[in-house]
Protein backbone atom coordinates (compact mmCIF):
# COMPACT_ATOMS: atom_id res chain seq x y z
CA UNK A 1 0.00 0.00 0.00
CA UNK A 2 1.31 3.62 -0.65
CA UNK A 3 0.41 5.54 2.00
CA UNK A 4 0.83 8.75 -0.70
CA UNK A 5 -1.93 7.29 -2.56
CA UNK A 6 -4.01 6.69 0.55
CA UNK A 7 -3.77 10.36 1.90
CA UNK A 8 -4.23 11.84 -1.74
CA UNK A 9 -7.74 9.85 -1.73
CA UNK A 10 -8.50 11.05 1.26
CA UNK A 11 -8.10 14.80 0.76
CA UNK A 12 -10.28 14.32 -2.48
CA UNK A 13 -12.68 12.90 -0.43
CA UNK A 14 -12.77 15.99 2.35
CA UNK A 15 -12.83 18.65 -0.62
CA UNK A 16 -15.75 16.50 -2.63
CA UNK A 17 -17.22 16.47 1.29
CA UNK A 18 -16.87 20.43 1.48
CA UNK A 19 -18.07 20.69 -1.65
CA UNK A 20 -21.33 18.23 -1.32
CA UNK A 21 -22.28 20.31 1.66
CA UNK A 22 -21.91 23.11 0.11
CA UNK A 23 -24.16 21.97 -2.92
CA UNK A 24 -27.33 20.42 -0.53
CA UNK A 25 -27.02 24.30 1.17
CA UNK A 26 -27.29 26.34 -1.77
CA UNK A 27 -30.25 24.03 -3.30
CA UNK A 28 -31.61 24.50 0.39
CA UNK A 29 -32.45 28.54 -1.44
CA UNK A 30 -32.49 27.21 -4.99
CA UNK A 31 -34.03 23.98 -6.27
CA UNK A 32 -33.14 21.92 -8.46
CA UNK A 33 -34.64 22.71 -12.05
CA UNK A 34 -37.25 20.10 -12.91
CA UNK A 35 -37.09 17.92 -15.90
CA UNK A 36 -39.64 17.36 -18.67
CA UNK A 37 -41.54 14.25 -18.50
CA UNK A 38 -43.49 14.73 -21.96
CA UNK A 39 -41.69 12.15 -23.66
CA UNK A 40 -42.09 9.42 -20.61
CA UNK A 41 -44.40 6.01 -20.37
CA UNK A 42 -45.32 6.12 -16.75
CA UNK A 43 -46.55 2.59 -15.09
CA UNK A 44 -47.74 3.03 -12.25
CA UNK A 45 -49.67 0.47 -9.66
CA UNK A 46 -52.48 0.48 -7.57
CA UNK A 47 -54.35 3.17 -9.83
CA UNK A 48 -57.62 2.52 -8.97
CA UNK A 49 -57.43 4.92 -5.81
CA UNK A 50 -55.92 7.22 -3.57
CA UNK A 51 -52.31 8.11 -3.61
CA UNK A 52 -52.25 5.73 -7.41
CA UNK A 53 -55.05 7.57 -9.04
CA UNK A 54 -53.44 11.03 -8.15
CA UNK A 55 -50.26 10.21 -9.68
CA UNK A 56 -52.27 8.57 -12.73
CA UNK A 57 -53.90 12.46 -13.03
CA UNK A 58 -51.47 14.62 -12.50
CA UNK A 59 -48.32 12.33 -14.87
CA UNK A 60 -51.00 12.73 -17.39
CA UNK A 61 -51.38 16.96 -16.49
CA UNK A 62 -47.09 16.80 -17.37
CA UNK A 63 -48.12 15.08 -21.22
CA UNK A 64 -46.76 11.77 -19.94
CA UNK A 65 -48.37 8.88 -21.23
CA UNK A 66 -49.68 6.76 -17.93
CA UNK A 67 -50.17 2.89 -17.87
CA UNK A 68 -52.72 2.49 -14.58
CA UNK A 69 -52.44 -1.21 -13.45
CA UNK A 70 -54.93 -1.99 -10.58
CA UNK A 71 -56.38 -5.82 -8.93
CA UNK A 72 -59.39 -3.82 -9.08
CA UNK A 73 -60.20 -3.62 -12.64
CA UNK A 74 -63.46 -1.24 -12.34
CA UNK A 75 -61.62 1.62 -10.64
CA UNK A 76 -58.86 1.22 -12.61
CA UNK A 77 -60.77 1.61 -15.88
CA UNK A 78 -62.42 4.54 -14.23
CA UNK A 79 -59.12 6.01 -13.38
CA UNK A 80 -58.25 5.76 -17.08
CA UNK A 81 -61.56 7.09 -18.26
CA UNK A 82 -61.33 10.15 -16.52
CA UNK A 83 -57.90 11.05 -17.69
CA UNK A 84 -58.30 10.53 -21.20
CA UNK A 85 -61.83 12.88 -20.85
CA UNK A 86 -59.36 15.78 -20.09
CA UNK A 87 -55.90 14.28 -22.24
CA UNK A 88 -57.38 12.10 -24.87
CA UNK A 89 -55.13 9.08 -25.49
CA UNK A 90 -52.63 9.44 -22.40
CA UNK A 91 -54.11 6.76 -20.06
CA UNK A 92 -53.77 2.95 -20.98
CA UNK A 93 -55.72 0.50 -18.24
CA UNK A 94 -54.39 -2.99 -17.43
CA UNK A 95 -55.80 -5.37 -14.91
CA UNK A 96 -53.13 -7.07 -12.79
CA UNK A 97 -52.12 -8.87 -9.39
CA UNK A 98 -49.17 -7.73 -9.39
CA UNK A 99 -48.23 -10.05 -5.97
CA UNK A 100 -47.77 -12.86 -8.78
CA UNK A 101 -44.75 -12.50 -10.77
CA UNK A 102 -46.22 -14.09 -13.98
CA UNK A 103 -49.31 -11.96 -14.38
CA UNK A 104 -46.33 -9.29 -13.91
CA UNK A 105 -44.20 -10.67 -17.03
CA UNK A 106 -47.62 -11.12 -18.98
CA UNK A 107 -48.69 -7.57 -18.41
CA UNK A 108 -44.94 -6.49 -19.21
CA UNK A 109 -45.40 -8.11 -22.72
CA UNK A 110 -48.80 -6.44 -23.21
CA UNK A 111 -47.41 -2.90 -22.30
CA UNK A 112 -44.47 -3.09 -24.36
CA UNK A 113 -46.92 -3.81 -27.54
CA UNK A 114 -49.62 -2.00 -26.70
CA UNK A 115 -47.66 0.93 -25.55
CA UNK A 116 -44.20 1.05 -25.37
CA UNK A 117 -41.16 0.86 -23.26
CA UNK A 118 -42.11 1.62 -20.08
CA UNK A 119 -39.29 4.66 -18.87
CA UNK A 120 -40.55 5.46 -15.02
CA UNK A 121 -41.70 2.92 -12.99
CA UNK A 122 -44.01 3.65 -9.90
CA UNK A 123 -44.34 0.96 -7.18
CA UNK A 124 -47.20 2.23 -5.36
CA UNK A 125 -49.86 -0.79 -4.33
CA UNK A 126 -49.51 -1.45 -1.11
CA UNK A 127 -51.89 -2.49 2.01
CA UNK A 128 -51.59 -1.34 5.80
CA UNK A 129 -53.33 -3.36 8.29
CA UNK A 130 -53.81 -1.89 11.71
CA UNK A 131 -53.78 -4.41 14.87
CA UNK A 132 -51.14 -5.96 17.43
CA UNK A 133 -48.44 -8.38 16.15
CA UNK A 134 -50.37 -11.35 17.40
CA UNK A 135 -53.49 -10.15 15.99
CA UNK A 136 -52.10 -10.47 12.26
CA UNK A 137 -52.41 -14.08 10.94
CA UNK A 138 -49.99 -16.23 8.39
CA UNK A 139 -52.06 -15.97 5.14
CA UNK A 140 -52.57 -12.03 6.84
CA UNK A 141 -48.76 -11.25 7.04
CA UNK A 142 -47.90 -13.18 3.90
CA UNK A 143 -50.09 -10.87 2.05
CA UNK A 144 -48.67 -7.48 3.31
CA UNK A 145 -45.01 -8.70 2.11
CA UNK A 146 -46.62 -9.79 -1.47
CA UNK A 147 -47.90 -6.88 -2.38
CA UNK A 148 -45.59 -4.56 -0.70
CA UNK A 149 -42.37 -5.94 -1.04
CA UNK A 150 -42.64 -9.33 -3.59
CA UNK A 151 -44.28 -7.00 -6.13
CA UNK A 152 -41.31 -4.71 -6.16
CA UNK A 153 -39.09 -7.47 -7.05
CA UNK A 154 -41.65 -8.78 -9.99
CA UNK A 155 -41.56 -5.46 -11.31
CA UNK A 156 -38.03 -4.51 -11.56
CA UNK A 157 -37.63 -8.29 -12.55
CA UNK A 158 -40.34 -7.49 -16.12
CA UNK A 159 -39.25 -3.41 -16.59
CA UNK A 160 -35.56 -3.13 -15.28
CA UNK A 161 -33.78 -4.89 -17.65
CA UNK A 162 -34.80 -2.91 -20.67
CA UNK A 163 -34.38 0.59 -18.70
CA UNK A 164 -30.79 -1.12 -18.22
CA UNK A 165 -30.42 -1.99 -21.82
CA UNK A 166 -30.97 1.22 -22.89
CA UNK A 167 -29.23 2.99 -19.69
CA UNK A 168 -32.48 5.33 -19.61
CA UNK A 169 -35.31 5.13 -16.80
CA UNK A 170 -36.32 6.27 -13.58
CA UNK A 171 -37.94 3.86 -10.70
CA UNK A 172 -39.99 5.19 -7.97
CA UNK A 173 -40.08 3.41 -4.60
CA UNK A 174 -43.02 3.84 -2.11
CA UNK A 175 -41.75 3.11 1.29
CA UNK A 176 -43.27 5.47 4.31
CA UNK A 177 -42.19 7.28 7.71
CA UNK A 178 -43.00 4.15 8.76
CA UNK A 179 -39.99 2.40 6.87
CA UNK A 180 -37.93 4.76 8.93
CA UNK A 181 -39.46 4.42 12.01
CA UNK A 182 -41.67 1.76 14.03
CA UNK A 183 -44.69 1.85 15.15
CA UNK A 184 -47.27 -0.19 16.88
CA UNK A 185 -49.88 -1.60 15.47
CA UNK A 186 -47.84 -1.76 12.29
CA UNK A 187 -45.08 -4.36 13.27
CA UNK A 188 -45.75 -6.22 9.57
CA UNK A 189 -46.09 -3.10 7.61
CA UNK A 190 -43.15 -1.44 9.27
CA UNK A 191 -40.74 -4.17 8.09
CA UNK A 192 -42.24 -4.38 4.42
CA UNK A 193 -41.42 -0.60 4.03
CA UNK A 194 -38.12 -1.08 5.96
CA UNK A 195 -37.76 -4.02 3.02
CA UNK A 196 -38.80 -1.41 0.32
CA UNK A 197 -36.32 1.00 1.87
CA UNK A 198 -33.48 -1.37 1.84
CA UNK A 199 -34.38 -2.89 -1.99
CA UNK A 200 -34.24 0.77 -2.97
CA UNK A 201 -31.26 1.74 -1.60
CA UNK A 202 -29.20 -1.49 -2.50
CA UNK A 203 -30.34 -1.70 -6.50
CA UNK A 204 -29.28 2.19 -6.61
CA UNK A 205 -25.58 1.27 -5.23
CA UNK A 206 -25.50 -1.64 -7.56
CA UNK A 207 -26.59 -0.11 -10.49
CA UNK A 208 -24.31 3.38 -9.77
CA UNK A 209 -21.13 0.71 -9.33
CA UNK A 210 -22.08 -1.20 -12.88
CA UNK A 211 -22.25 2.41 -15.10
CA UNK A 212 -25.61 2.51 -15.27
CA UNK A 213 -25.19 6.48 -15.45
CA UNK A 214 -28.76 7.52 -16.70
CA UNK A 215 -30.95 5.34 -14.29
CA UNK A 216 -32.79 7.32 -11.38
CA UNK A 217 -33.86 5.84 -8.32
CA UNK A 218 -35.98 7.69 -5.94
CA UNK A 219 -37.43 6.30 -2.78
CA UNK A 220 -40.71 8.77 -1.13
CA UNK A 221 -41.27 8.09 2.36
CA UNK A 222 -45.20 9.73 3.11
CA UNK A 223 -46.43 10.56 6.68
CA UNK A 224 -50.08 9.66 7.58
CA UNK A 225 -52.17 10.13 3.83
CA UNK A 226 -55.62 10.21 3.95
CA UNK A 227 -56.13 7.31 1.56
CA UNK A 228 -58.47 5.23 3.82
CA UNK A 229 -56.09 2.43 4.67
CA UNK A 230 -55.54 4.45 7.83
CA UNK A 231 -58.85 4.55 9.41
CA UNK A 232 -58.04 5.47 13.64
CA UNK A 233 -55.14 7.85 12.97
CA UNK A 234 -53.67 9.71 16.52
CA UNK A 235 -52.02 12.87 15.70
CA UNK A 236 -51.33 14.82 18.79
CA UNK A 237 -50.56 18.01 16.74
CA UNK A 238 -52.92 18.29 13.73
CA UNK A 239 -52.04 21.63 13.36
CA UNK A 240 -48.43 20.56 12.83
CA UNK A 241 -48.45 17.27 11.31
CA UNK A 242 -51.85 17.06 9.62
CA UNK A 243 -52.84 14.26 7.51
CA UNK A 244 -51.69 14.47 4.33
CA UNK A 245 -54.40 14.49 0.86
CA UNK A 246 -53.43 12.12 -1.64
CA UNK A 247 -53.40 14.86 -4.34
CA UNK A 248 -50.91 16.83 -2.66
CA UNK A 249 -48.77 14.04 -1.81
CA UNK A 250 -48.87 12.77 -5.77
CA UNK A 251 -47.90 16.90 -6.36
CA UNK A 252 -44.51 16.03 -3.98
CA UNK A 253 -43.73 12.79 -5.57
CA UNK A 254 -43.81 14.03 -8.83
CA UNK A 255 -41.13 17.29 -8.16
CA UNK A 256 -39.10 14.83 -6.34
CA UNK A 257 -39.19 12.85 -9.72
CA UNK A 258 -38.88 15.73 -11.82
CA UNK A 259 -35.64 16.88 -9.45
CA UNK A 260 -34.02 13.37 -9.46
CA UNK A 261 -34.34 13.27 -5.85
CA UNK A 262 -32.86 10.19 -4.25
CA UNK A 263 -35.07 9.59 -1.33
CA UNK A 264 -37.96 12.34 -0.27
CA UNK A 265 -40.53 12.64 2.75
CA UNK A 266 -43.80 14.19 2.83
CA UNK A 267 -43.52 16.49 4.64
CA UNK A 268 -39.68 16.82 3.18
CA UNK A 269 -38.84 17.93 6.70
CA UNK A 270 -39.76 14.65 8.48
CA UNK A 271 -36.19 12.63 6.90
CA UNK A 272 -33.88 15.89 8.48
CA UNK A 273 -35.37 15.73 11.45
CA UNK A 274 -35.48 11.84 11.83
CA UNK A 275 -31.60 11.70 11.05
CA UNK A 276 -30.62 14.22 13.61
CA UNK A 277 -32.75 12.56 16.59
CA UNK A 278 -30.94 9.43 15.73
CA UNK A 279 -27.66 10.74 16.69
CA UNK A 280 -29.06 11.23 20.00
CA UNK A 281 -29.49 8.36 22.61
CA UNK A 282 -32.36 6.11 21.64
CA UNK A 283 -33.95 7.00 25.15
CA UNK A 284 -34.22 10.60 24.02
CA UNK A 285 -35.74 9.39 20.61
CA UNK A 286 -38.47 7.42 21.92
CA UNK A 287 -39.07 10.70 24.56
CA UNK A 288 -39.77 12.76 21.29
CA UNK A 289 -42.14 10.18 19.67
CA UNK A 290 -43.86 9.60 22.86
CA UNK A 291 -44.33 13.65 22.99
CA UNK A 292 -45.53 14.00 19.41
CA UNK A 293 -48.01 10.89 19.78
CA UNK A 294 -48.52 9.89 16.39
CA UNK A 295 -49.58 6.85 15.14
CA UNK A 296 -52.55 4.55 14.23
CA UNK A 297 -54.77 2.35 16.91
CA UNK A 298 -55.85 -1.14 15.83
CA UNK A 299 -59.40 -1.53 13.91
CA UNK A 300 -60.45 -4.48 11.88
CA UNK A 301 -59.93 -5.14 8.14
Amino acid sequence: MKWSSVFTELLLLLVKSVYYIGESIYHMFVPLTEKSLADDIVLITGTGHGIGKCLAMQFAEVSSKVVCVDINAQSNAETAKEINAKWKGKAFAYTCDVSTLEKVRELGEKVEREVGTVTILVNNAGIMPCKPLEAHDEATIKKIFEVNVFAHFWMLDTFLPRMKALNNGHLVFLSSMAGIIGLKNLVPYCASKFAVRGLAEALTDECRVNGFTNLHFTSIFPYMVDTGLCKKPKIRFPSLLPLVTPEATAKEIISAVRRNLFEHSIPSSLLAFNNIFRCYPHKMALDLKDFMGSGVDAHDD
